[in-house]
């Protein structure tokens, strides 16, 4: 669930989301020394030996640069899903993706039913001040076919020197003309959370992904929810749906954002590094107010490390249905000529030691969550009435605010 490097621990998935590609580590460490340990010799000469039979006899020339890098795929990918090596523009990305910025149209994408279809512009950003709506499939880039088979070529094609012209053709459901956009790229912001007030008392906050500014923005909208409602919220829906993961230091400060004291997450691996817990330090920025915490099969990695400790101190009530599971922490270690590898090092456990690696995190109230979700959309309040999970979460906190108003409680849940 988790992907440090080292000297720095943080967590992702290998979930592609939009223009941000995949989360990893937010500070990048240096080459690591190699182990000392002694090679394997009689291993190690049998490789060489194959690898000597594919360069000779294959039916096909293949040249020595793809035969060692794929070489070195299988050998990581070989250890667990979560395991790979990266060359130098996988690794570009992903460092990209935890910094929370780049240079672009300000698109999230995703692939959807084999086609390239937009999650949602980015606010004040040239696809977004284009007009380009959530569900538009991209089917141009420059006029060149996307390839609905990979998503990174189309990333990357989006992404460019700011000022630089770019133009998107774009087929919206439901219309049979395509629609071609000019756009300038610009140096993009983003925005992992939202935040809206559902009604007086009750706002809501949704968390897309865990970046390095991840926890700075939802103190920030905590703090605007706090000023529209001129007090402390009576309540908060945090929304982790389909959240992937991120940056583990994020999902650290987001949950001490909620928390005073106690663990929020420890870990156990084979080395010192991957060894550490991390606990709340005093200050809650919500002064108690009533959390629910959405979650559903796509919450893994950070979301599941907030969601768990928000729980476990009986913070926050957790709903919806039982989360992704991965409870694997990944270091991600840079090698020569800009390439990396990213290595399971160990576990992690939530602050009431449970392992949810593979089982994930079951929900204080199961939803159905075959219903309307609208998390992808940023025009709430407007539409949440349409989004079951969330009305549900609504109507809880309600009931649980009235009770303490009848008994003269208090709003916290500690």
């Amino acid at each position: 669930m988790k992907i440090t490097t080292r000297g720095l621990a943080s967590i992702a998935t290998g979930v592609v989301i939009g223009c941000t590609v995949s989360l990893t580590a937010g500070v990048l460490a240096d080459k690591p020394e190699a182990p000392s340990d002694t090679l394997p010799w009689e291993q190690a000469r049998l490789l060489a030996e194959v690898l000597e039979y594919v360069r000779h006899d294959y039916v096909e020339p293949v040249d020595d640069e793809t035969l060692f890098e794929d070489a070195i795929r299988g050998m990581i990918a070989g250890l667990d899903p979560h395991s790979s090596f990266m060359n130098a523009d996988e690794y570009r990305e992903i460092r990209i993706s935890t910094r929370g910025n780049y240079s672009g149209v300000g698109l999230e994408v995703s692939l959807d039913g084999g086609v390239v279809r937009v999650v949602s512009p980015i606010d004040d950003t040239p696809a977004q001040r284009a007009g380009i709506e959530p569900g538009d499939i991209i089917a141009q880039i420059d006029g060149i076919d996307v390839d609905p088979n990979n998503l990174n070529p189309t990333v990357s094609r989006m992404r460019g020197a700011p000022g630089s012209p770019v133009q998107l053709t774009i087929q919206r459901p439901g219309e049979d003309v395509r629609v071609t956009f000019d756009l300038r790229r610009e140096r993009i912001q983003l925005r992992s959370v939202r935040s809206a007030m559902l009604e007086p008392g009750y706002g809501y906050l949704r968390i897309s992904q865990f970046s390095e500014n991840t926890a700075s923005d939802v103190a920030r909208r905590l703090s605007e929810l706090q000023s529209t409602n001129e007090g402390p919220l009576e309540a908060l829906v945090l929304d982790l749906r389909n959240n992937p993961g991120g940056v583990l230091d994020a999902a650290v400060e987001v949950a001490d954002t909620f928390l005073d004291s106690g663990v929020i997450v420890s870990a156990e691996g084979r080395v010192a590094d991957a060894r550490f817990t991390h606990s709340a330090k005093l200050g809650d920025l919500a002064a108690g107010t009533r959390i629910a915490v959405l979650v559903n099969s796509g919450s893994a990695s950070a979301s599941e490390i907030v969601a768990g400790a928000l729980r476990d101190h009986g913070r926050a009530v957790v709903m919806g249905e039982v989360t992704y599971g991965k409870g694997s922490v990944q270091t991600v270690m840079p090698l020569s000529n800009g390439q990396a590898v990213k290595l399971t090092t160990s576990r992690y456990f939530t602050p009431s030691g449970e392992s949810i690696h593979g089982t994930g995190i079951t929900p204080d109230v199961s939803l159905d969550t075959s219903q309307p979700e609208n998390y992808a959309f940023s025009g709430l309040p407007e539409p949440y009435s349409l989004d079951y999970q969330l009305d549900q979460a609504l109507g809880l906190l309600r009931q649980e605010v009235l009770a303490h108003q009848d008994t003269g409680a208090t709003t916290s849940r500690r």
